[in-house]
């Protein structure tokens, strides 16, 4: 089989169990069917490309998911458990705590980072694999708007690389399990995302490529093994919002489109001033129905 029929029947699969994840029973049978292979067949595939078989993936999936919901204070554990197809409290508290290194109730603190589990469309790391970023020609600004959100003095969690320059780089050498746990913080501002770190956060053997969530400056909670915390002065972050899009393929000329508009945009038309010694600068990615967004610190020129 080639290469890329591999990652075709792979996503068919990724497509079926997020279509069908909270199916219970979850069809098994109809997974392969869509697969278009046998049980086993289609198993070892999805091992190979993904590290896992698509029961241990519906799994994560489920349990991240229920860790989300667990923030919701209005549910207890035992509903979560049950939302998310477990029959018990009990199965449902050890299978969390297996994942995750700390129980549902120790999570519903907010103070226990967990590495959420995050699923990627297996064709996007392909496409970087053999080349299939978008050409300069695909990466024409698109329709991108420009907000100011002012932060005040907060944290930073982040996690440095040595050699990254972007975030395939950044998930090759440090893996991708970074984004589930940054995100599985209830208090952060926004969320995670791959840095460029200004002069001041930079050390030797380091790059600047690194990934980070701002936090609320009281932040006391757990800072996971390889991580830091550090604090940033207040300032301003401009966000470029790019435009929804339909096709998940193009994630890369919406992010592309609007990394190339943070470059040419000039904040002094507009009474601000780049102000890169005060905060590292974010790139969120993208999202179908949100766009990609990426924001970079400033300072009003009148301040």
């Amino acid at each position: 089989m080639e290469s890329w029929n591999k990652i075709e029947t792979v996503e068919r699969m990724q497509d079926y169990i997020r279509e069908h994840e909270k199916d219970e029973p979850f069809n098994f049978a109809a997974l392969y069917a869509a697969a278009g292979y046998t049980r086993r067949h289609a198993d070892r595939l999805f091992r190979e490309l993904l590290g896992q078989t698509p029961r241990e993936y519906l799994r994560a999936l489920r349990l991240s998911g229920s860790a989300l919901r667990l923030l919701d204070k209005g549910k207890t554990v035992l509903e979560v458990a049950l939302d998310a197809q477990f029959e018990s409290h009990e199965g449902y508290s050890r299978a969390f705590s297996s994942a995750f290194g700390v129980s549902p109730r120790q999570y519903r603190t907010g103070r226990h980072p967990i590495p959420l589990y995050v699923p990627a469309p297996v064709r996007h790391y392909y496409n970087y694999v053999y080349g299939k970023e978008p050409s300069a020609m695909d990466t024409l600004p698109l329709l991108c708007t420009v907000v100011p959100v002012a932060r005040p003095e907060r944290r930073l969690m982040l996690l440095r690389s040595h050699k990254a320059a972007d975030y395939w780089t950044f998930c090759e050498e440090c893996c991708c399990d970074w984004e589930g746990l940054l995100n599985s913080l209830p208090d952060k501002f926004d969320t995670a995302a791959i840095l460029t770190l200004p002069d001041f956060l930079t050390k030797d053997g380091y790059s600047r490529t690194a990934a980070g969530v701002e936090l609320p400056l009281e932040y006391d909670g757990a800072v996971p093994d390889g991580y830091e915390l550090v604090t940033l002065p207040p300032c301003e972050m401009l966000y470029f919002v790019g435009e929804p899009y339909e096709n998940e393929e193009e994630f890369g000329r919406y992010i592309g489109g609007v990394l190339q508009a943070v470059e040419t945009y000039d904040p002094t038309r507009f009474g601000y001033a780049h102000a890169d010694e005060l905060a590292p600068r974010f790139n969120f990615g993208a999202d179908p129905e949100k766009g990609a967004r990426a924001a970079i610190p400033a300072r009003r020129l009148d301040s």
